[in-house]
């Protein structure tokens, strides 16, 4: 009778153990898994640089991008959608503060002619810096957005991964 209540305890503390570290081993692989997607995406996006920018360029070119196309693109490439536009990209996810960014969020801004409202989209790519695409003859590019114009017209970022 006592080896069979041992037998008992010793059962449930292995299991009890099992699905301890069961459960921990599943929660780390999610936020391992993102900073891999994100590190493809960005990779993804590398593979455009300099291709020239057109605003309105249509979904699915790879010949020409405008900011949210570009953005559209590379996340589709990994399984993600997102809507057409900066503004409409801007209301999916989750919000991230400023302080809070990590590779793979989607940063916006405002422009010249947004009036103060969402007009761009970037990828944050780490250290401050973006990668997007915008005017002639940067196309897709690498800008700082920690200070001058990306700084100054910064207004959210969202979190899709």
């Amino acid at each position: 009778m006592m080896k069979r209540s041992m037998a008992k305890k010793l059962m449930t503390a292995t299991l009890s153990l099992s699905l301890l570290f069961a459960g921990g081993a599943v929660a780390l692989p999610t936020s391992a898994h993102a900073a891999t997607l994100a590190e493809r995406i960005i990779d993804t996006g590398d593979n455009y640089m300099h291709t020239p920018y057109k605003f309105g360029a249509p979904a699915g070119s790879t010949r020409v991008f405008d900011c949210s196309s570009f953005t559209q693109y590379i996340f589709k490439k990994h399984g993600i959608s997102l809507p057409r536009t900066s503004k409409q990209q801007s209301k999916v996810g989750r919000y991230v503060p400023r302080s809070q960014l990590q590779k793979g969020d989607l940063v916006f801004f405002s422009t010249r002619s947004s009036g103060g409202k969402v007009g761009h989209v970037g990828v944050y790519i780490g250290n401050g810096k973006i990668l997007h695409t915008f005017g002639n003859p940067q196309g897709v590019t690498i800008s700082n957005m920690k200070s001058g114009w990306w700084s100054n017209h910064y207004i959210t970022a969202r979190r899709v991964l």
